[in-house]
């Protein structure tokens, strides 16, 4: 046994814990597989996810040939070549009588985070000319973006955990998710004990004392979906005790705009709230004292479950401008410890950037109206583009590494959806619901078969300090296999077409294919950290070289944050108008419970669903309650419950959970067999898209389907 070392990143997650591997040469195949202690970022850290490597890239449930569905709807193995011809064929096909935007792509996460496909994607739709561009970002967390197009942001770069004194956790369990944008991603628990030692102090707001919640110095638990409400009752207080940065908030937001958000959230008293959201009273005021009234520095971070919830815009403007009115950022001369390596060096400069309200600037999209968001269209209207007839309807989708048949919001209209498409394609590692759905399916290679580079999108700054690391294939593709990797299927593609693709800037030559190095290459644009620097580090670098301070403002730099722009008034107004509704309804039935989504530690939304060892230890999502709900209900943990919504109702496993608060039930989405199937929900789990609507419970710009504070009611399943 010829036994190789080598050194990597996983990534699975935002994580992007450094691995150290063990291969047998003769095998081709991974033996061990631990955290790389020499890491900087993660320091030997790895989560159960990344440690299933071997079974993940080695186990029998992998797809290693391009396979085509047959008229019985078997699916039979094809040359991938003679694939890709027959692909582009029929494209061309669509192409010429409908239009390129008849051509859609969804990239999930499951290719998310692969330095080469994630631009490769979006370069083989513009060398096609469709903007029909669906991705998971905008069924995640898109509040963010609009949040900045309408507020507006900051030039000085990103607060970092070392520099707060206080952090306040909205919705979000990054000790779970490893993901927060920089702040809690690789070994999430020793930096937050060791920011906590150092006089951190923490805050969380959510529905279950999560594990992140177990750190915090204040918990408050409210009801799911009151967030926005929440955050307008602490803005509102803070501004009434005179605990605003009033020298910020002269400079940059300017005093009518101050004098008009005061209005806005007058109506929004702690005694109102707290006793909408079930909070205790004097809740709010702890919250806010600690934040605003004890502490100088420091943000409110949001997550999932607040960006799935209704007014997910909304909420997501008013935690920014608590943070604003607190002034909550680096100044002039402060340190900017992390950011994105992969793009050119920028100043960071303590200014205002305008709202670009960019996403008001395109023609609106067919469907809701709504715009594109960072050159997305909204993947809460996929469904609607494929099914409402007329130019630009999408006849053609293109699955890239996401199961958008668990995943998607409203599962049977979904699935509607897939039955009317002409022409479906996967690009996936397993049979998921989606892939056995296509007309032909590209198995691509795993992390470990490629080589790579850490996540970079949107410059944001995905990291707490400007890491970089380059990861080599360590293992040759499966033998007598045919797997490809994502870009090459874009380009192949386009080749056939007759198009020439540009990625990152640079025309790539479509007679010879780019290698997967060349095209990594221009991505690193970064003059400190170009791709042949960064290999010389196995374990990967901080570049503390490449840190610097914030420079003051430019004299010509006079732009104020928008905190109430007229549209976030009227949205504030309606907000308002719902605050004496303390009772669960929904379509004009009353319900005793709210599902709130959750994480589960072993999987990163299916990705784990098919591997036997991951599954032995999680056969299921439970329907978690709190102990004295299941008493009241006559339940114990194993029972069955049905969970009805006004739209639909299903099946679950209840397991207790003490740091749920009561009233609400807690479950993990993108579970369940396709609608119409009968399976077995021990093995297979429920879907709780099923309960969602997406031609009601939407959100107006960005189409985010309310995925979150769900009215249902339980009860206990007989049969």
């Amino acid at each position: 046994m010829a036994i190789r070392e080598g050194r990597s990143f996983c990534r699975i997650c935002l994580g992007h814990c450094g691995m150290q591997l063990k291969i047998d040469d003769e095998t081709n195949k991974i033996v061990d597989i631990r955290g790389d202690k020499d890491n900087p970022l993660s320091q030997g850290y790895a989560c159960f996810k990344g440690l299933q490597a071997e079974e993940a890239h080695h186990g029998e449930s992998r797809l290693l040939h391009p396979l085509k569905r047959q008229p019985d709807g078997t699916f039979k193995q094809i040359p991938v070549e003679q694939a890709l011809d027959e692909v582009a064929a029929k494209l061309a096909a669509i192409m010429q009588r409908d239009g390129p935007d008849a051509v859609g792509v969804y990239f999930g996460n499951g290719a998310q985070y692969n330095a080469t496909a994630f631009t490769t994607q979006a370069s083989f739709l513009n060398a096609i000319g469709s903007r029909s561009n669906f991705t998971a970002f905008t069924i995640d967390q898109s509040a963010k973006v609009l949040a900045f197009e309408r507020l507006g942001g900051w030039a000085g770069g990103n607060l970092q955990l070392a520099q707060a004194d206080v952090i306040l956790f909205l919705g979000t369990n990054p000790l779970l998710s490893h993901g927060l944008l920089g702040m809690l991603h690789s070994q999430p628990t020793n930096r937050l004990n060791a920011e906590r030692a150092r006089g951190l102090k923490v805050i969380v707001i959510d529905p279950r004392k999560t594990e992140t919640a177990t750190h915090a110095d204040v918990l408050i638990q409210p009801l799911p979906g009151n967030d926005a409400f929440i955050l307008a009752s602490l803005i509102r207080m803070v501004l009434k005790e005179g605990w605003e940065d009033k020298a910020f908030c002269e400079r940059y937001v300017g005093t009518a705009s101050m004098a008009a958000l005061r209005e806005a959230v007058e109506p929004f008293t702690e005694d109102v709230v707290e006793a909408r959201a079930k909070l205790q009273p004097g809740d709010l005021r702890r919250v806010a004292e600690l934040f605003a009234r004890d502490s100088k520095q420091g943000r409110v971070y949001t997550g999932t479950g607040p960006s799935m919830a209704p007014h997910s815009n909304l909420m997501q403007h008013l935690a920014d401008t608590l943070n604003v009115i607190c002034g909550r950022f680096l100044r002039a001369g402060d340190k900017v410890l992390g950011f994105d390596m992969m793009v050119p060096s920028e100043p960071f400069r303590a200014e205002v950037i305008a709202p670009p309200r960019t996403s008001w600037k395109v023609p609106p999209s067919r469907i809701r109206g709504v715009g594109m968001i960072i050159g997305e269209r909204p993947t809460g209207t996929l469904p609607d583009e494929i099914l409402t007839p007329g130019p630009g309807q999408v006849k053609c989708l293109i699955s890239c590494g996401g199961n958008l048949a668990n995943l998607m919001p409203d599962q049977q209209k979904m699935q509607r959806a897939f039955d009317a498409l002409e022409f479906k394609v996967a690009v996936e590692p397993y049979m998921t619901n989606t892939a056995k759905q296509c007309d032909y399916i590209f198995p691509p290679l795993l992390q470990y078969e490629r080589s790579d580079l850490p996540v970079s999108a949107y410059a944001f700054a995905f990291f707490p300090e400007p890491w970089m690391q380059y990861a080599p294939a360590l293992l040759k593709p499966p033998k007598d296999s045919e797997v490809i990797e994502e870009w090459y299927f874009f380009w192949a593609l386009a080749k056939r077409l007759g198009k020439t693709m540009v990625f990152s800037g640079n025309t790539l030559d479509m007679d010879k294919g780019p290698t997967n190095d060349q095209l990594l290459a221009m991505r690193t644009q970064h003059p400190l950290a170009p791709l042949e620097e960064i290999k010389k580090y196995p374990s990967g670098k901080i570049y503390y070289e490449a840190q610097t301070t914030v420079l003051p403002p430019r004299p010509e730099a006079t732009a104020t944050f928008d905190v109430v722009p007229e549209d976030i008034g009227g949205e504030i107004a309606a907000l308002a108008a719902e605050l004496g509704a303390t009772r669960h309804t929904d379509g004009g039935q009353q319900f005793t419970h709210l599902l709130s989504s959750r994480r589960m530690r072993d999987f990163y939304n299916t990705v784990g669903m098919f591997l036997p060892t991951t599954r032995k230890r999680n056969p299921y999502n439970p329907a978690f309650l709190n102990p004295e709900d299941l008493a009241a209900y006559g339940l114990n943990s194993g029972d069955r419950i049905r969970i009805t919504s006004d739209h639909a109702s299903i099946a679950a496993i209840v397991q207790a959970d003490a740091g749920l608060r009561r009233g609400v039930v807690s479950m993990a989405h993108a579970w369940g067999p396709l609608p119409g199937e009968t399976k077995d929900t021990a093995t297979h789990g429920a879907s709780t898209n099923l309960l969602i609507s997406i031609d009601r419970d939407v959100e107006p710009l960005n189409s985010m389907p309310r995925m979150s504070a769900i009215p249902v009611n339980i009860a206990r399943m007989t049969d």
